[in-house]
């Protein structure tokens, strides 16, 4: 008798390995720095590349977290907002008398709260979605920044905070080097635990999770809360690269960050995508930006040019690129 053996696992293609959306990421990522050396003879100067990672990292830490709520199938628009308030308690503090520290501990800390808040509303309340509760917490914690500052700014930090937003550790950015080591610990979340599998599971079918064990409620919770963690350290390097801050800081970030995760190549339909897609895609977009701006490209052609970008991330998978073909069974 013939036996035969069940596996999970597709044999190797090296077609569809290659024909992955993050390798077109790559050739986009590519094409887009070819273009950028045709259009200004500054742009590939390593000084410049290097210390452009500066103005667009700081959002790249809420990347991380979202890629894992949209991988849920839910979303967070509140992420901006979150920004805001804990910049703005951060501040707020420190004028006040709080030593600096201590004030960026709180300022991590309402981030925490924020997105914990986020969950909590998402679970208690499963008839709302995700977007109307995180647009209600938007508007809550954007109007909570302008009681707190009204339309004033805020800032006299210590000398030592603005190494967060424009120090070097040797010729890196430390910026750079924070946010390689939070995309390492992210990703490794992701793909490499058990955490990351419930999540995948949840975003293919959260009934079916909640029925095998999974506790689907708690698990969505704990992202919401990274989120609003993330978004805590999103304020702390925003607000020592500004050397101040203001209520309307941040504004229109939720948009960049789900526009990165999106273009990353991860499903709004939830169960699929990868972190390394949208690392790719931060710096995309990043270097995308900072080449156009050298030759002073309007920003709403660099709005379409996203955008266009975007509707391919989405019609590409489409065509189902690199699908294995079902084996015969003898």
């Amino acid at each position: 008798m013939d036996t035969r053996i069940i596996t999970n696992k597709r044999d190797f293609s090296l077609k569809g390995f290659f024909l992955q959306w993050e390798w077109m990421l790559v050739l986009i990522f590519i094409g887009v720095n070819i273009m950028n050396m045709s259009l200004s003879e500054y742009y590939w100067d390593y000084n410049n590349l290097r210390d452009a990672t500066m103005n667009f990292l700081d959002k790249a830490f809420i990347v991380l977290p979202m890629v894992f709520i949209i991988i849920l199938g839910d979303i967070d628009i509140s992420v901006a907002s979150t920004v805001a308030l804990s910049s703005v308690v951060m501040a707020d503090l420190y004028n006040m008398g709080v030593p600096m520290p201590l004030a960026v501990v709180i300022c991590l800390a309402v981030g925490t709260v924020c997105g914990f808040i986020n969950g909590l509303l998402v679970v208690k309340y499963k008839e709302l979605s995700a977007v109307i509760v995180t647009l209600a917490t938007m508007i809550i914690y954007r109007g909570i920044a302008y009681i707190l500052l009204e339309d004033q700014a805020s800032g006299s930090f210590p000398d030592w905070f603005s190494f967060l937003g424009w120090g070097y550790v040797g010729s890196i950015p430390f910026i750079l080097i924070v946010f390689a080591v939070f995309a390492i610990l992210f990703a490794f979340l992701l793909h490499k635990t058990v955490f990351g599998r419930r999540v995948y599971a949840m975003g293919n079918n959260s009934t079916a999770s909640f029925f095998s064990g999974i506790q689907v409620g708690k698990v969505k919770i704990i992202v919401f809360t990274l989120t609003g963690l993330m978004a805590g350290v999103t304020a702390l390097f925003l607000t020592s690269r500004m050397g101040s801050t203001r209520p309307n800081v941040a504004t229109g970030y939720e948009l960049d960050v789900i526009a990165m995760v999106v273009l990353g190549g991860i499903s709004t339909a939830g169960g699929k995508g990868r972190m390394i897609g949208a690392i790719l895609a931060v710096f995309l977009i990043g270097f995308l930006r900072y080449g156009l701006g050298l030759v002073n490209v309007q920003a709403q052609v660099l709005l379409i040019i996203i955008g266009l970008l975007l509707i391919f991330a989405v019609a590409v998978p489409k065509l189902k690129w690199g699908k294995n073909k079902p084996r015969k069974l003898t």
